[in-house]
């Protein structure tokens, strides 16, 4: 596969599993926006969405969260404690490096920083106490 610089929601659906439609209803309802929005046309209709490689790759990951039955309020809480809690987009922390790196037990998410300290997401204002 050739990396371009912009997908098209069709494109990205076709990458992730996720439909159309969940990625139109995922913008308007400002979980997961796409880098560019639909732009009306003088022929009455509007311009495809268009993607990041960063955010198809963001989008697969959350693809795969909801196969994993994670909800919404769920996935919109883990985008804002990435953002809020630790000021990073979900792309630093799935790959080897990041500032902090993400892990699944059943339906808990769970974060390493560099330094070591594990965060629950859905609390994340206090580190676990590590027992060892």
């Amino acid at each position: 596969m050739q990396l371009k610089s912009s997908y098209s929601s069709r494109e990205v659906a076709a990458l992730t599993g996720l439909s159309a439609r969940q990625l139109q209803w995922w913008d308007d309802r400002r979980l997961f926006q796409s880098a560019v929005g639909p732009k009306p046309t003088a022929a009455g209709g509007f311009t495809e969405r268009r993607y990041t490689p960063m955010d198809v790759l963001e989008l697969q990951v959350l693809a795969d969260l909801r196969r994993r039955k994670f909800s919404i309020p769920q996935i919109r809480r883990l985008l804002s404690t990435l953002r809020d809690v630790f000021g990073i987009r979900l792309y630093e922390a799935i790959g080897d490096g990041g500032p902090l790196a993400l892990f699944i037990s059943g339906d808990q998410l769970y974060a390493r920083t560099q330094d070591g300290r594990l965060y629950n997401m859905d609390r994340p204002t206090e580190p676990l106490l590590m027992v060892g």
